[in-house]
């Protein structure tokens, strides 16, 4: 982060779901030489509704791996729960940041005790943490939300001691169609009143011509999930539609007819174009 601030680019975080979405990350890291951040996402597996439980150990774990086996700097995140158990067990399980997010409903004042306990605990054991102020949209730019106060964004930075800031500026989360403006002047200011790295979630609906103005003005990190997860389901739906029978072509032999194959290598398309974006390729040297 330091270095993205410094040299006026931005460090992608590329959410994985599996094990060859994360591969196809760090291909597309290690082929453009660029920072990433690898991770996944901590509401999604800690939520008691999942139709099978996950074990956060084994996720820290591939995470770790990965990340370290990797011929870029790579920082492994659990990103977005709201679930304070969750996330304390993250920082402990091989993630170098956490991000713990509001509850429904739950006011600032609350979600700010919150967060402050939990940097308490991961600075300890020097994993970072980044919390959101404001609430972005969902799915439409009318769908809602919040906007970030940069006064008050000022006073949570402080009062928390959080490392990231995700901010709401005209990002939205989860856009499947087109792309929406950021709220430049928004973002200006509240670099003026905020000295650590901000966050943009909601990469996948960001204009391009905002975002990499978003950049200039201080953005460091921005997530990307949706645009990943519509490109991977792209390429496995196109694998899948074929007559042949033997199921080990179609997995884990990995030729040109393996589902996994063509998933991963979708992944780390969609990457490449994120970076080219953000401005990090080539930062890795």
């Amino acid at each position: 982060m330091q270095s993205a601030a410094g040299q006026g680019y931005a460090v992608g975080y590329f959410e994985s779901w599996n094990f060859e979405s994360l591969q196809g990350v760090i291909d597309a890291a290690e082929e453009s030489r660029s920072p990433v951040i690898i991770g996944f996402n901590g509401e999604f597996l800690s939520d008691p509704e999942r139709a099978a439980a996950e074990r956060i150990t084994w996720y820290g774990a591939l995470g770790k791996a990965a990340a370290e086996s990797a011929t870029v700097p790579c920082g492994v995140i659990f990103n977005e729960c709201s679930r304070d158990k969750w996330v304390r067990r993250a920082v402990t399980a091989g993630f170098n940041l956490v991000m713990p997010i509001p509850e429904e409903g739950e006011a600032t004042a609350d979600y700010t005790a919150r967060v402050q306990s939990i940097v308490a605990y991961a600075h300890t054991r020097q994993v970072a943490v980044e919390a959101e102020l404001g609430t972005l949209p969902f799915g439409a730019a009318d769908g809602g939300g919040s906007v970030t106060d940069p006064r008050q964004a000022a006073d949570f930075v402080v009062t928390t001691g959080i490392d990231l800031l995700a901010i709401s500026a005209g990002n939205i989360h989860v856009l499947l169609e087109g792309q929406a403006a950021l709220d430049l002047e928004r973002i200006a200011a509240l670099r003026r009143t905020v000295d650590i790295p901000m966050v943009l979630h909601g990469g996948t609906g960001i204009s391009d011509s905002t975002l990499r103005q978003a950049v200039k003005l201080g953005v460091t990190k921005v997530n990307y999930g949706t645009a990943l997860k519509q490109r991977y389901l792209v390429a496995v739906r196109q694998a899948l539609s074929t007559d042949e029978t033997n199921p080990h072509r179609l997995l884990g032999m990995g030729g040109e007819d393996d589902v996994m194959v063509a998933g991963r290598r979708a992944v780390c398309e969609a990457v490449l174009e994120k970076i080219e974006l953000l401005g990090c390729a080539g930062k890795a040297d």
